[in-house]
Parts: C-alpha cells; sequence; structure tokens
C-alpha cells in the first residue's frame, strides 16, 4: 500500500499520528508493505528547524515509536537521522517492532525549492531490504532522478522499488514523474512504485501522484491527485485503480486551492478578506478562497476612489452576489484628501505639485492601510491579489495592493487569471463576464489602462516566460520576433522591481521558475543585460 499523507512541517505528533493510521489501514486490507512519503515524521522541508536539538530528539523519539509500533504489515517510512557522519534523510524498513533495515539518501536535491546539501550528507551504499523474501529495492526522490545512483543500485537484483518522495507540484509534473519512473523500471527490470506526500507548505504544494508501473514501465495504478489517498498495489495481479489525470488547467485551479486552504489553516486562520475591485485578479483570488475555505469564511471590501467606474462597483457586487460572500463598502475619498492636503506643503515647497504615480500609490496605499487594519481587528488574513505580470514588472505598490499575508496568484500569469476565470465559470457564470471582458485597469488616474504603461498581456507573458522560464537572453527573444524596445523595457522593469518582490508575501508556486525560491537574483548588481543588448542594438 502506497500511503498518500498529508503530513505538516514541524508537527511531529500529527504526522506520528499519520504513519500509524496508515500501518492500521494497511494491516485492515491485508497489505505486506505500507510505504510512506520522504521526511514523513518532520514534514517537508523542515529546513532550519533539523538544527534544533529538541527538534531531532523528537524526530528521532517518533521514529522509535514507528519502529516499536510495527506489526506484520511492514512499514517503510522517512525521516531524519544523526549519525557521526553528519546529518542524513533516510527510509527506515520495521516489522514487528524492529528496524530490519535503513537507507540514506544518496543525490541531495541542490536546485529550485531544494536545499538539501545545507542540512543533509550523503548516503554511501545501496540497502536492499528483504521482506519474506521479497527484495525491495529503496530510493528516495532525487535518487531516481540521478543517472549515475540508478546505474550502482541496478547492478543488484531487485523484486520491486520503492521511491519515497516529497515532490512539488508544478504544471505538468505527474506526467514527467510517470515517464522517469517508467524508464527507471526498464532500467532495473523490476516494478516501480512511486510514493508522494501531498498538501501545501508555505509556497510550495505537493499534489501527490502515488503511482506504480511494471517492470515494462507500464502504468499499473495513480492515486488522485490534490488528495489523501489509499493506493492498494497487488503486484502478482498487474492492474489496478488509474485515476484520472487533471488537464493543466485544472492542475493549476486545484494547486491553488489546495495551496490557499493549507497555507490559511496552518497558519492558525479560518478566514479570510479581499478587497474586491471589479477586476479580474480580484475576482480570481476571491473565487479560489470560497472554494479553499468556504464561502461564509470569505470577507470582500469595495474601496472606490474619485476614479472607480461605477461597472467596477457593480461587479465586485455582482461577483458576491452569485457566490454569496458578505460585503461592505468603504470610500477612500476622504482620506485620500486628508492625505493629499498633508503631503501639498511639501510638494509645493520642492516644487512637485505636478501628479504623477506618487499619488497613484498613495491611493494605493490607503486601500492596503484600510485592508489590514481590518485584517488585524478581526483575525482575518489579507490575500493580496496580484498576479505575476504584474509582480514581474513592478506593476503593483509596495504597502498598497502588494500588502497582505498570502499572494494566491503570485505565479500565475495574467493571461493564465483569464484561463482562470472561464475555467471557474465552466458549468455557470459566477465571475461576472463584463468583469471577464473589460479592459484591466488599476483604476488609479482618469480613464488609465494597464496597456497606457505595458504591452498587450499576451505579449508581455510571452517575454517573461522566455526570460524568467526558459531563461533566453533578450536578444534571443528579440530573434524571436518580438520588437526589440518592448523586449528591453519588459527585462529592465524585471530586474528593477526585484526589491518590491523581497518584499511581497509568499504566494502558490505552479510553474518551474517561481519568484522566491526558485529565481534568486540580487537587488543590487551591475549586470544589466538589458543595457549592454540596448548598446549592441545601435
Amino acid at each position: 500500500m502506497l500511503a498518500q499523507v498529508a503530513p505538516k512541517v514541524g508537527d511531529i505528533g500529527h504526522n506520528t499520528t499519520l504513519v500509524l493510521e496508515a500501518m492500521r489501514q494497511a494491516e485492515d486490507a491485508g497489505s505486506d508493505v505500507v510505504v510512506l512519503p520522504e521526511l514523513v515524521i518532520t514534514g517537508y522541508p523542515p529546513e532550519d528547524l533539523l538544527y534544533r536539538s529538541s527538534f531531532m530528539d523528537a524526530a528521532e523519539q517518533a521514529a522509535r515509536r514507528v519502529i516499536s509500533e510495527a506489526g506484520e504489515v511492514a512499514v517503510i517510512f522517512g525521516h531524519p537521522k544523526r549519525t557521526s557522519a553528519g546529518l542524513k534523510n533516510s527510509a527506515t524498513l520495521a516489522r514487528n517492532g524492529q528496524a530490519l533495515g535503513v537507507y540514506d539518501k544518496q543525490a541531495l536535491a541542490n536546485y529550485g525549492v531544494f536545499d538539501e546539501r545545507r542540512y543533509f550528507t550523503p548516503g554511501d551504499g545501496r540497502e536492499v531490504f528483504d521482506v519474506d523474501g521479497w527484495k525491495i529495492g529503496v530510493g528516495i526522490c532525487e535518487d531516481l532522478w540521478d543517472d549515475a545512483v540508478v546505474k550502482d543500485a541496478a547492478r543488484h537484483a531487485h523484486d520491486v522499488i520503492v521511491n519515497l518522495n516529497a515532490s512539488p507540484f508544478h504544471v505538468g509534473k505527474q506526467a514527467e514523474r510517470e515517464a522517469l519512473m517508467a524508464k527507471r523500471a526498464r532500467q532495473f527490470a523490476a516494478p516501480v512504485l512511486y510514493v508522494n506526500q501531498v498538501g501545501g507548505q508555505d509556497e510550495v504544494v505537493f499534489d501527490g501522484g502515488c503511482h506504480a508501473v511494471d517492470a515494462e514501465g507500464v502504468l499499473m495504478a495513480r492515486a488522485p491527485l490534490f488528495e489523501t489517498a489509499w493506493l492498494s498495489i497487488d503486484l502478482a495481479k498487474p492492474c489496478g485503480e488509474i485515476s484520472e489525470m487533471p488537464q493543466p488547467l485544472e492542475q493549476i485551479h486545484d494547486a491553488l486551492v489546495l495551496g490557499v486552504r493549507d497555507y490559511v489553516h496552518r497558519n492558525g486562520c479560518r478566514q479570510v478578506l479581499i478587497g474586491l475591485s471589479g477586476g479580474i485578479d480580484s475576482a480570481v483570488t476571491a473565487a479560489l478562497a470560497c472554494e479553499a475555505l468556504g464561502v461564509e469564511n470569505v470577507l470582500g471590501v469595495l474601496l472606490p476612489s474619485r476614479y472607480s467606474s461605477d461597472h467596477s462597483v457593480s461587479d465586485s457586487l455582482a461577483l458576491a452576489a452569485n457566490y454569496g460572500i458578505e460585503t461592505f463598502t468603504l470610500p477612500i475619498e476622504r482620506v485620500v484628501e486628508a492625505a493629499e492636503g498633508v503631503l501639498s506643503e511639501p510638494f509645493a515647497e520642492w516644487d512637485l505639485e505636478k501628479p504623477d504615480v506618487t499619488e497613484e500609490n498613495v491611493q494605493a496605499r490607503i486601500r492596503g492601510m484600510l485592508l489590514m487594519a481590518i485584517s488585524n481587528k478581526t483575525g482575518r488574513m489579507l490575500l493580496t491579489t496580484g498576479n505575476k505580470s504584474e509582480v514581474a514588472v513592478g506593476y503593483a505598490t509596495l504597502y498598497g495592493d502588494m500588502a497582505g499575508g498570502f499572494a494566491v496568484l503570485k505565479d500565475v500569469y495574467k493571461t493564465q487569471v483569464f484561463e482562470l476565470a472561464r475555467y471557474i465559470n465552466r458549468d455557470q457564470e459566477l465571475i461576472p463576464e463584463h468583469t471577464i471582458a473589460k479592459p484591466p485597469s488599476a483604476e488609479l488616474a482618469p480613464d488609465q489602462k494597464d496597456s497606457d504603461l505595458l504591452p498587450d498581456y499576451a505579449e508581455l507573458d510571452a517575454i517573461l516566460e522566455a526570460h524568467i522560464h526558459d531563461r533566453l537572453s533578450p536578444e534571443e527573444i528579440i530573434s524571436r520576433g518580438f520588437d526589440a524596445d518592448v523586449v528591453l523595457r519588459v527585462v529592465g522593469m524585471l530586474y528593477r522591481a526585484e526589491y518590491k518582490r523581497r518584499q511581497a508575501p509568499p504566494g502558490v508556486k505552479i510553474t518551474q521558475r517561481a519568484f522566491g525560491r526558485d529565481r534568486r537574483y540580487p537587488i543590487t548588481h551591475g549586470f544589466k543585460e538589458w543595457q549592454a543588448c540596448r548598446y549592441n542594438q545601435k
């Protein structure tokens, strides 16, 4: 049995209960072996908690408890282990109250969200577990992605390979996993069983996707994604339940819902609030929050200004009515006038009276201040509504629309936000059609449109994806047919906005190049690639 469970980082008591419950489930199902994810005892990634001796004491005590309570059904589970050679990322086989084998992870992942070499030292050998004469090869996550580790392991005879994972989601990740496991099964000439955890942890979402392939690489079974599950595998009968693979847009939707739910709940909150602007971003954020937390736990706040259009208010109220979201309205005009009055004297003295982005940001920051005041007073978590396109080029206001506890759309490009809105409306119109159809606008100045400052979002997103995800240089992007001036302007905006992103709240990761741990650039640096390209263009 593969146990697709949802451990919580640092909650060792909860995680131990998950393991013991999986052991009971396997016993009731008549299984011979139950396999749980990588570092299931601590949750993944435990990060610098591993440096706390009291944390490691608790983790090792929990591992001993699991071993002592193991019965006739063998259990293979992940946990950290202190040794004289350093800390190991380990998997233990326990049965009848005894540890019958321990395997230490050899290939330590150290890219993207992974930082395992900071904490662990690699294992130096291949352990083959024996259960009633069955030779079980063990790998932990990256081990089966590493050709050298696999080549060494393939020299041993195995009846089956089990791979314990804490593998984060990105769009298309499950297909990549299954293709690799099929390849490894053919190399080992043995079935491969893949177990993964599920749940949200800060910016990362684990989507589960436990599955099994036979010795020829044919898929035997797959657990559903984004939910806890028990997947029973009978190697004598190479066929089982194969849950449907969600389409990419459905995967994004489900990852965002799960990420919001677990971030809010695991940080001790039940309720959230959202500034409703009538725009597509706040509408999609509210829709996802309703799905994740329940409509009764979502509060919508309208903050109209002198520049807010009538449809901004009517579209917000229509969305709220469609879902049943509680709302109230806080017009910001009086507060804006007060702030402008206070600032008028120094601005006049410095001959800086002409309105510019300063006055726009004052409005955004007043909104942020009011929303955070409600958050503080009510204990509701404020969800920000900015998308990846805006965050990338700095089209967002620090301490304004960037203020909050969690950024739901932080890794979702604007074009994908529109696609999500259509997906949410697949059965009925929940997000008003006018919200989807109207030109995007921050409404911080008269007749303002996003297109006044930014390229069309389809073009902007294509340039950003080429530079961020594909890591193409400005010259390479231009060679694809994009306008040189637009490319250079966008890339320059991307790097100049790094300081803003460092101060932004966390948000759900759905791509391989999410801002934050996936993409780490200095704020201050002299490698201004877009300027060099501009010079070369001349």
